[in-house]
């Protein structure tokens, strides 16, 4: 039996955010919205119709996202809190 080998890095795509921030520790999307987030940094980054948007995480370590079909697109996130909605959170620029 082979010994197991080290895990490999997970690949993330081309990154679209800005680059100072590193590699996520999760990332995704749905519905043309993508979110990258680094926990380490507590940021968020959202990237929606080419626009890029950055937010404070505070203490929320963000695994996941949800978004409401509806005119204003509101999007959630999950946390080891449970969910926070994206408004909730401060935005940095």
């Amino acid at each position: 039996m082979e010994p197991m080998k080290p895990m490999e890095p997970m690949d993330f795509g081309p990154a679209w955010w800005p680059e100072h921030l590193g590699q996520p520790n999760s990332s995704g999307g749905q519905n043309g919205v993508r979110y990258a987030y680094f926990g380490g940094k507590h940021r968020l980054a959202i990237e929606r119709n080419g626009e890029i948007e950055l937010y404070d995480s505070g203490d929320h370590q963000i695994s996941g996202v949800s978004q409401q079909q509806s005119t204003s697109q509101s999007l959630a996130f999950s946390s080891q809190k449970g969910d926070v909605n994206l408004n909730e959170l401060q935005k940095l620029n």
